[in-house]
């Protein structure tokens, strides 16, 4: 189909507008990324904007000295792990529940489920809740409250409620349990959309800093996001070598590194994780949110 001058012109108006607003958006971040490999004593002579002017890795030998960083990661990928299977495992469960027309009570179940997505009971409430459940400076406290998430599970119900019901009838003829159903079949054609759904829940679990802020005290059950708020609200270069004498010794020997060179390799450090598991889940992420939010 050919397009006509106007098109044409709207079309790279669209292009040139997209390419300009990616260019807005990545180039912080490549900046950051250019700086975490620069020399801290170069990057304070100003001018380092595209590529490192003088390529170290000694940024990031500092920050892996602190033990703290590599605790604080294990504990950001156990929370991610579990945090991401339990809830969308439940929150499929439930959603499995409420696209039955059958159920008893659904529209009530459903004014209920929505109402708790605008109102909560607030932080103290919350947090004297959480410390009467014994939960405080436990692992616990990063997975159960948000255990399960009424808009996945809207987006999920809408996915299972466009399913065909020749699926299910086929099964219960073959004499296939209820829970039969929801593991063997609809779990196993549900890919899109729960992909989609562990993507929003893992890149929630990654970034939260602020559960570890409120509720963890104890250093070593600190997740990585919460742990870099900490150092970079403090000095970093304080924060580092007073907690590993190597990573001091190597400072006070070089004298090249500086407060805004170790704030980048630790900021990367935190959001590179992340990032590189979206080409694995791209496919999946569009159709999955159509399917879920547009079917019925």
């Amino acid at each position: 189909m050919r397009l006509s001058l106007g098109d044409k012109i709207l079309q790279r108006t669209i292009y040139i507008l997209l390419t300009l607003l990616a260019v807005v958006m990545l180039y912080p971040f490549w900046n950051s990324l250019v700086i975490s490999f620069n020399l801290g004593s170069d990057t304070s002579l100003g001018g380092v904007t595209l590529w490192p002017r003088a390529f170290t890795l000694e940024n990031y030998y500092i920050v892996f000295q602190d033990k703290r960083l590599l605790n604080s990661f294990g504990i950001t990928i156990l929370r991610t792990l579990s945090g991401t299977l339990l809830s969308v495992f439940f929150t499929a469960l439930l959603a499995y529940g409420m696209s039955k027309k059958t159920l008893l009570m659904r529209k009530y179940y459903m004014v209920y489920f929505i109402v708790t997505m605008f109102f909560s009971g607030g932080l103290i409430p919350t947090y004297m809740l959480i410390r009467s459940l014994g939960m405080l400076d436990t692992l616990w406290v990063f997975i159960i409250p948000g255990i399960i998430s009424i808009y996945n599970m809207i987006v999920i119900r809408t996915f299972f409620s466009a399913l065909p019901d020749g699926l299910e009838e086929s099964a219960k003829i073959d004499g296939c349990s209820n829970y039969g159903i929801f593991f063997r079949i609809v779990i196993p054609v549900s890919g899109p959309v729960l992909a989609t759904i562990s993507l929003f829940t893992a890149v929630g679990h990654w970034n939260d800093w602020f559960t570890g802020a409120i509720y963890i005290t104890k250093d070593h059950l600190l997740p990585i996001q919460t742990l870099l708020r900490q150092i970079m609200n403090s000095n970093i270069m304080t924060e580092i070598s007073s907690s590993n004498a190597i990573a001091l010794d190597h400072i006070n020997r070089n004298r090249t590194v500086t407060t805004k060179s170790l704030t980048m390799a630790t900021m990367m450090i935190a959001t590179i994780p992340i990032i590189l598991t979206y080409p694995f889940l791209q496919k999946y992420f569009v159709k999955g949110v159509l399917i879920g939010s547009l079917k019925e």
